[in-house]
């Protein structure tokens, strides 16, 4: 039997080379019943037993490659990230706003959330922020928040009441442990620092954080909440190679123009694809045309409703 295909796989290696052994044990066999005609019943007998073995090491590796091909389709990992766009400090603290409504709504699905980087505003809000975030279908039911989120309302800053329009964009990025994406290290320059607080304030005297330029593509990653350098630069290459297996598919489908700066684009106004409108209590998803009112709630964390209707519209156009 051909076995090359799970010695590959690191968590099916063990039981290939504990099946390759049972094969050689059948053949000993074999050879003793040859060599001793006498022999021959308890060699069948004994080979039935190793038959069975097989067949159940063979059972339990198709599995693992099952569950494998399964997580491949359908990721339990997600970086998160936001980014504040127009509105200057009352959009950083829509981004703020943002992830913390995603944090909850983690919290409220048995995920795991995990912050990896930000860089916060003078008022404290994000100007931008990366997270980790683990469960089961996770890049299923987030993966259409990727887009600019635009907020409607009157800042707490506003004298004279009136309604300022603010956005911050989302990227939602798969995490495939079966990613094929290599990294050359020669392609990286990794850099540390100082984790830093609001407006430039160091919060930590040891170079933790760590910033990686994939050279040939321009790519920055950075990470600075680990407490070693080790753990940062391990995360941050999670997020490289994150990346740039999402690239890689994007230009395996013909979709080259379609870059990650694209994805989540400038952030400007104009270019949104949800609104929520303090004022009138609602949430309107201009993609499916429908809206949610409740806005406390919403943000609170409460956005089954808004991730279902995608599957709904999924289902219903095919």
């Amino acid at each position: 039997m051909d076995l090359e295909g799970y010695k590959k796989n690191q968590k099916t290696r063990y039981l290939a080379e504990m099946y390759e052994k049972l094969e050689k044990e059948e053949a000993n066999l074999l050879r003793m019943a040859e060599d001793d005609p006498s022999m021959k019943e308890l060699a069948e007998e004994e080979r039935g037993r190793l038959g069975g073995e097989k067949a159940a090491l063979l059972k339990q590796m198709e599995e693992i490659l099952a569950s494998d091909k399964e997580e491949e389709a359908s990721p339990r990992e997600v970086i998160l990230e936001v980014r504040a766009g127009a509105g200057g400090d009352e959009a950083s603290l829509f981004a703020l706003e943002l992830a913390e409504m995603y944090e909850r709504y983690a919290a409220k699905k048995g995920w795991s959330f995990m912050k990896i980087d930000e860089s916060q505003s003078e008022l404290g809000g994000y100007k931008e922020a990366s997270f980790e975030i683990k469960g089961l279908g996770v890049y299923d039911t987030l993966k259409f928040e990727t887009g600019v989120h635009r907020v409607q309302r009157i800042p707490d800053t506003e004298k004279q009441g009136r309604i300022h329009t603010s956005t911050a964009s989302v990227a939602v990025l798969p995490v495939r442990k079966m990613s094929d994406v290599q990294i050359n290290p020669a392609d990286i320059e990794v850099t540390f620092s100082r984790a830093g607080g609001p407006g430039g304030q160091n919060v930590n005297k040891v170079e933790t954080a760590v910033r990686i330029l994939h050279k040939p593509t321009g790519i920055v990653v950075r990470c600075t909440v680990g407490r070693s350098q080790q753990k940062n630069r391990e995360q941050a290459m999670t997020i490289l190679a994150a990346k740039l297996a999402e690239a890689q598919e994007e230009k395996a489908a013909g979709e080259m123009a379609k870059t990650r700066k694209e994805q989540i684009g400038s952030a400007d106004r104009s270019e949104k694809i949800r609104t929520y409108n303090f004022p009138q209590d609602r949430v309107t998803d201009h993609r499916l045309k429908e809206s949610w009112y409740g806005i406390p709630r919403i943000m609170a964390g409460e956005i089954d409703d808004i991730v279902s209707a995608f599957s709904k519209e999924i289902k219903d156009v095919n």
